[in-house]
C-alpha cells in the first residue's frame, strides 16, 4: 500500500501539476497585488480620494482608495520572486535528483521540433513524416 502510494506521487504529472497549482497560487498573488493598488487606484481616481506610502496621490491627499500604491506591487512581486525560489530549490531540485537516480528525465529541454511548409504549424516532431495537423509529407529530418 506505502509502495502504491509511493509510485502515484512520483508520477511525473502529479508533481508538474502540483508545481502548476503553486505557481498558480503565487501568480494571483501578483495579479491580485497589481489590481489591488495599481488598477482600482485608476479606476478610483474618477471618483476622488487621499492615501500614503510609496507611490502617487491620484485624487484628494490621503483617500487610500485613489493612492498609486507601487510599494505594495513591488512587495507582491518580490514575494513571487522568493516563492519560486523556494518552490524551485524546495520541490523541483530534489524531485529532479530522485527522478535522475530512477533513471527519468524530469524537466529537460523540450524535444527538437519543425515547422511544417504547408501549414506553418510550428509543433512537429523532428523525425515526423506527415504533418498531423494537414497531412502533408514532410522532408526528411537532416
Amino acid at each position: 500500500m506505502i509502495r502504491g502510494f509511493k509510485n502515484f506521487l512520483m508520477r511525473g504529472d502529479v508533481i508538474t501539476v502540483a508545481i502548476g497549482l503553486v505557481v498558480a497560487l503565487a501568480f494571483s498573488t501578483l495579479v491580485k497585488a497589481f489590481t489591488d493598488f495599481v488598477i482600482n487606484p485608476l479606476i478610483a481616481a474618477a471618483g476622488g480620494g487621499k492615501g500614503v506610502g510609496l507611490g502617487w496621490q491620484l485624487g484628494a491627499a490621503g483617500n487610500k482608495a485613489t493612492y498609486l500604491d507601487l510599494g505594495s506591487f513591488i512587495s507582491a512581486i518580490i514575494y513571487f520572486i522568493i516563492f519560486m525560489a523556494v518552490v524551485y530549490f524546495v520541490i523541483v531540485v530534489p524531485y529532479k535528483t530522485i527522478q535522475a537516480r530512477r533513471g527519468v528525465t524530469v524537466f529537460g529541454d523540450p524535444a527538437p521540433t519543425k515547422t511544417c511548409p504547408a501549414c506553418l504549424s510550428e509543433d512537429l516532431p523532428a523525425a515526423a513524416s506527415k504533418c498531423l495537423h494537414c497531412g502533408t509529407e514532410q522532408p526528411a529530418a537532416a
